[in-house]
């Protein structure tokens, strides 16, 4: 592909500014910038009227979030590739992006050279991760239910002083398993709309405002 018909979703103008200064430099193949979102719900409404072959899409965005634009593009026939640029390196928010439609997830702060290496391996039907983007624990071990007594202690001392509730936490867990508010729901035998709330209010006691805020928090706090 000669030309790459591109979006970018961030909330971050001066990110964006760069971004666009670095796409401009890029001539095997070259890009032609169709327009630029703030969130997810502006991406999602530029994509609809546009013909794009890329999106170039942060995780953690107000209004809707990079994970829940890639679950609902995930639903539309014909949906541009996706590479997602983020500082966030949580193996869990990475595995749920991918398990989600990414085809590619990188760091911000690597370097140029990676994502245009990126893109060209997404156009060759491949699936790429920049360097330092990571799967699983990088000591090769799995967390399991067994906590320390330090781990335990911390983790309750979390959960006390944000109050969250042994359903709310419940809840958190599936989270970051990449399940939507339908398949928790359906897991825990209650309807989508009470779990939308009790994602709400999760959010709000922990002070963040994106589903890749909330695995950010849980995986930095031992939570799950």
């Amino acid at each position: 592909m000669e030309v790459v018909r591109t979006l970018i979703a961030d909330d971050h103008p001066i990110y964006r500014k760069g971004l666009k200064n670095i796409l401009q430099h890029f001539r095997q193949p070259s890009f032609k910038l169709v327009g630029e979102a703030a969130n997810g719900s502006e991406a999602l409404q530029l994509l609809s009227g546009n013909p794009v072959d890329l999106l170039l899409l942060d995780m953690n965005m107000p209004v809707m979030d990079g994970l829940q634009l890639l679950e609902a593009l995930a639903a539309e026939p014909e949906r541009p590739r996706v590479v997602v640029l983020s500082m966030y390196d949580s193996p869990k928010l990475i595995r749920s992006a991918l398990k989600h439609g990414a085809d590619a997830y990188l760091l911000k702060d690597r370097s140029t050279n990676e994502l245009l290496e990126a893109v060209r391996t997404v156009f060759a039907g491949e699936t790429f991760t920049g360097e330092g983007v990571f799967l699983h624990q990088r000591n090769g071990r799995k967390q399991t239910v067994a906590k320390s007594k330090g781990q335990v202690v911390f983790r309750d001392q979390f959960l006390r002083k944000h109050s969250l509730t042994k359903r709310e936490l419940e809840i958190l867990h599936l989270i970051t398993q990449a399940m939507n508010n339908k398949e928790i729901g359906k897991a825990l035998f209650i309807s989508d709309q009470t779990v939308s709330v009790h994602r709400k209010n999760i959010m709000r006691k922990l002070g963040v405002s994106s589903t890749a805020g909330l695995i950010k928090t849980a995986y930095d706090n031992s939570l799950v």
